[in-house]
């Protein structure tokens, strides 16, 4: 068996809200079953203060995580790379390595309108369909490695 683990690498525009949403949400449902890392096709420089406050609601501390362009992975074996929004699906290239690939769209909360209330619900909507998806893979991943 390959004792070596898949490195999953999850694409946004911007690397600041649901690519890094994703990542954290991904690497705790996987545990060290597999590599998660998160970047962009045009990083913000920045992680959305209100992506690490919804996190934060759930135990999950991404206060550390920095803004990284998707070049940086471009000499690195990624396994599958998951784009979460329109924009990065377009624009990314092949990894080396690369096996996989999937587009799961999600809105951008970034672009939420209305009150302070009415902003943070829409992150934590986004924050709670990304965690569904992610953790469905985790979970697929961990049984289709078992049976082998």
């Amino acid at each position: 068996m390959n004792s070596q683990k898949p490195a999953v690498l999850i694409l946004c525009t911007g690397n600041s809200c649901r690519s890094q949403l994703a990542e954290a949400l991904l690497r705790h449902a996987a545990g060290d079953a597999m590599e998660v890392h998160s970047a962009g096709s045009n990083p913000a420089g920045y992680v959305h203060p209100k992506a690490i406050a919804v996190l934060k609601e759930i135990g999950i501390d991404i206060s550390h995580h920095t803004s990284k362009h998707m070049n940086e992975f471009l000499n690195r074996d990624v396994t599958t790379v998951i784009t979460v929004c329109g924009n990065a699906d377009q624009a990314c290239p092949m990894f080396p390595g690369q096996v996989n690939r999937h587009h799961w769209g999600f809105d951008d909360p970034a672009h939420a309108t209305g009150s302070e209330e009415e902003i943070l619900n829409c992150f934590r909507r986004v924050r709670d369909q990304i965690k569904l998806v992610f953790e469905a893979y985790a979970a697929g991943y961990r049984e289709g490695s078992s049976n082998k």
